[in-house]
């Protein structure tokens, strides 16, 4: 699905367009896992849009200068796989490349916390001590678990990336880390599906993680 939104997404495309070239993906599937109808419809604003989560679509064109972040997941038999990237058209500004770069290493930061034995909030404190150190803050949580769902969430509301969530990790738990930034004019989502295993944290796709750059 991520691959259909690099190869397909140009400057001027409707995004609902663009949305049903990812629907189409989706129900399609991988290898022979056929595609389940996932718990929330793809999530993908732009511009000052994207300085807020949980936004669809509409027929608005895609554009140069502005960010999308896209959050939608694979889903087989009601397992859902969430993950999330941005798109962005042209040369980002630095603050978003500064962001990129904050991102990522949080996220090696909470990735190598995500051990059995350790506990939720560890991840959390990881992750937000990184970002902080790197001029960027993050006052919500950076992840939640993920599993078998319905409508209207993949989360399974239970435990939480967050600062006092002193669930103990154990193998088999799997979450979205979910290290979302929402900057003044635009916003930031370079997350990943995670399995703990018996030696740490295991990412569930191969999208490459990072900030998608195309002219």
């Amino acid at each position: 699905m991520h691959g259909v939104i690099r190869d397909k997404a140009e400057p001027g495309m409707r995004k609902n367009d663009l949305i049903a070239e990812i629907y189409h993906a989706s129900v399609t599937g991988a290898d022979e896992y056929w595609g389940d109808y996932p718990a929330i419809v793809p999530m993908a604003p732009s511009g000052i849009d994207a300085t807020a989560p949980h936004l669809t679509w509409d027929d608005s064109p895609l554009r140069r200068g502005e960010s999308t972040f896209f959050e939608i997941a694979g889903a087989h038999k009601r397992y859902q796989c969430p993950q999330s990237r941005t798109l962005f058209f042209g040369k980002p500004p630095q603050r978003y490349l500064d962001a990129e770069k904050a991102v990522l290493e949080a996220v090696e930061a909470g990735l190598e916390r995500a051990r059995p034995g350790n506990r939720c909030e560890d991840i959390a404190l990881a992750f937000n001590a990184t970002l902080n150190r790197l001029g960027f803050e993050k006052d919500s949580r950076c992840g939640y678990a993920i599993g078998l769902s319905y409508p209207p969430d993949w989360g399974e509301r239970t435990m939480s990336f967050r600062t006092g969530d002193k669930t103990l990790l154990v193998p088999g738990m799997t979450f979205h880390f979910m290290p979302a930034l929402w900057l003044d004019d635009g916003g930031l989502e370079i997350t990943e599906p995670i399995v703990i295993t018996g030696s740490g944290a295991s990412c569930l796709c191969k999208t490459p993680r990072a900030l998608v750059v195309k002219d």
